[in-house]
């Protein structure tokens, strides 16, 4: 099953300071939903442990980042692998940071995810609408961070 998303947070902060985020895999790993805990592998790549609760299926997965920048375009793309209870999800996301006046920044952001096993034989619907929530969310909380600090 492939699921396509898009949206996109306005965050009150510089281009260069939300840039500086996105493209460290630490604070990234901690703005994924549910996060559990954190391993930064070095300066592209992540592992997570996050719950997961789609339908019948819940407890953890273990989840890879990798992170993939873009200086020149102001674009950062991101590949996430991961799976637990036979079941794996693969996600690919990107966002363009977007100058929007002065201090602030439009990150649009763009996924897709694909589930085999189990978690995609949960449903069409019920997939597809949590797989939109945790992408929008992961991406509200990079928002979230960065409006605390």
């Amino acid at each position: 099953m492939n699921l396509q998303y898009s949206g996109e947070e306005t965050i009150p902060a510089s281009v260069e300071t939300v840039w500086a985020f996105v493209t460290d895999p630490e604070k990234v790993g901690r703005c994924l939903p549910d996060v559990v805990d954190v391993v930064a592998q070095d300066a592209a790549h992540v592992e997570a442990v996050v719950k997961v609760g789609v339908g019948p299926v819940r407890g953890k997965f273990k989840v890879k980042v990798e992170l993939l920048p873009a200086p020149s375009k102001r674009r950062i793309d991101m590949k996430i692998s991961g799976g637990g209870f036979g079941s794996a999800v693969d996600l690919t996301a990107g966002a363009d940071l977007v100058e929007s006046g002065s201090d602030t920044t439009l990150l649009k952001w763009s996924g897709q995810a694909e589930a085999r096993g189990p978690i995609a034989a949960v449903g069409g619907r019920v997939l597809d609408s949590e797989a939109k929530k945790l992408i929008a969310k992961a991406f509200g909380n990079v928002r979230k961070q960065l409006t605390t600090t």
